[in-house]
């Protein structure tokens, strides 16, 4: 294949990714937003307070973040259907997982209320527990409304379906605001509540989107098709083990992630409250970088699982590797802004100079794991499309759990390098999950096609050998071996 050749079509996945993506990236804005405005109006209080919702965050969203890794799972599943035209199965997945949504939401609300022995052993000072508790209480009541509309809402992404939820997100982003100005400052009658009102302003935007996403898909006629929630049905042990065995390996995944990340906040929480803050604001920052490709990972996700539904594995490896290349190409961009400017980034949530001089070294280590982050949930997309999730998981453990985080501790509070000794660890396991997962996604596909360009196979035979493919790498991964 000529370069000419490949560059067109890198171009053309590239322009179906965007047009898929660029709702769910405005969505995915659009929610951090609301990440983003607690963040700023607790700035505005005082770092003790920006410093608890930061602690509190990092308990919190490992939780959250595994129970939706779980439920990411209906991507793949209803993109595949979708390809293959199984209308009415779709609906069926939709109503098991809200029967997983609500048996996730149980154990996740006990956890949340119990936390704060966790952090009197740490030893974060009383304040900060106190303002922590009280968040992570308040957000706990945010969780069924969250995991509902998440179901929706992959349900909306496998039919290729993104604009309405960009939509929502747009109102809910609002309400938040609205919300925080009354909860956390004391207005229209209610007492000032400081960081702890955000968790009680995000507990009624959830609730309230995901009961006017519920109404929509519902309503709408071109839901119809579907059967959404028509009859009554048990929990499906089939349908159940189905989304266990792709969305547990994924969860996993998630949460050594974001575990890493949580891990790293509490450590850097140590260091004083001055670090804590710094570090705050440059998570949230690199968080909104993360918000683009992140979107696209999900277009991703649905343009390769829609392929392989369709029976074109070659297809889906061309639109694995644009997306993962395009990931990487915004997220470059992203690393030179933020290199570029980031006392101007920075004062968009303090002014406090301590917290702003150690912010500003961060954002350069935040400019250092830009490009790596992009490839990294950037093949993870592709590799969900295939439905492959437990060699991801095993990448994921070593990477974050069994790489990063000791580097990150040994580092930071053992050889004395602080806090950016604990981002170095960060660093480290973004980039050798980079490497592996998209060596994964290569070998897969590779794998999927070489037989077909060997083999004169007739379109049947040729059908059945890409499904014998598909089976032995969704139920044989975790045997599969990386060549390292």
């Amino acid at each position: 294949m000529s370069s000419t050749s490949r560059r067109q079509k890198f171009l053309h996945e590239s322009a179906s990714i965007l047009r898929l993506g660029l709702p769910v990236i405005a969505a995915n804005l659009l929610l951090i937003s609301m990440t983003f405005t607690d963040t700023v109006m607790a700035g505005q209080i005082s770092p003790t307070h920006l410093a608890a919702l930061a602690i509190a965050s990092s308990l919190w969203h490992p939780i959250l973040l595994f129970a939706l890794g779980i439920l990411t799972t209906l991507v793949p599943i209803v993109a595949q259907l979708h390809g293959e035209g199984k209308n009415e199965s779709m609906g069926e997945y939709v109503l098991q997982g809200f029967w997983l949504s609500a048996a996730l939401c149980v154990p996740a609300i006990v956890l949340l209320h119990n936390l704060e022995p966790i952090m009197s052993l740490i030893g974060y000072e009383s304040e900060v527990i106190r303002i922590s508790t009280g968040y992570l209480k308040a957000i706990s009541t945010a969780l069924p409304g969250i995991l509902l509309y998440s179901v929706l809402q992959h349900f909306n992404e496998g039919i290729v379906l993104t604009r309405p939820n960009m939509y929502f997100h747009v109102v809910g982003l609002g309400l938040n605001i609205l919300g925080n100005y009354t909860f956390m400052f004391g207005h229209f009658g209610f007492p000032a509540m400081g960081a702890v009102g955000a968790g009680w302003a995000s507990s009624l935007v959830w609730n309230s989107m995901a009961v006017v996403m519920l109404v929509f898909c519902l309503r709408f006629p071109r839901f119809r098709k579907y059967h959404l929630l028509q009859r009554f049905q048990w929990p499906s042990i089939s349908h159940l083990r189905e989304i266990l065995q792709i969305g547990l390996p994924t969860g996993f995944a998630t949460m050594a992630e974001t575990g890493l990340f949580a891990i790293v906040a509490l450590m850097v929480g140590m260091l004083g409250v001055t670090s804590m803050a710094a570090h705050s604001v440059a998570v949230n920052i690199a968080s909104i970088s993360f918000m683009i490709p992140w979107g696209l990972s999900t277009a991703i996700t649905t343009r390769v699982g829609f392929a392989i539904g369709r029976g074109e594995p070659e297809k889906a490896r061309r639109i694995g590797f644009s997306g993962v290349l395009l990931c990487g190409i915004v997220m470059f961009g992203m690393a030179i802004v933020m290199a570029a400017i980031p006392e101007t980034l920075i004062s968009i949530y303090t002014d406090n100079s301590a917290v702003t001089t150690v912010a500003v070294q961060l954002l350069f280590m935040a400019a250092l794991f830009q490009l790596s982050d992009g490839l990294q949930v950037g093949a993870l997309g592709a590799l969900r499309g295939l439905k492959d999730t437990r060699v991801p998981m095993l990448v994921s453990l070593l990477s974050y759990s069994v790489l990063g985080l000791p580097i990150a501790y040994l580092l930071g509070l053992q050889w004395g390098y602080g806090v950016i000794g604990l981002w170095t660890g960060m660093i480290v396991g973004l980039t050798v999950a980079a490497f592996l997962h998209n060596l994964r996604f290569h070998q897969l596909t590779r794998r999927m096609n070489a037989p077909l360009a060997t083999l004169n196979l007739p379109a049947s035979a040729e059908q059945k050998h890409t499904a014998a493919m598909l089976k032995t790498t969704n139920e044989d991964a975790i045997t599969d071996r990386l060549s390292l």
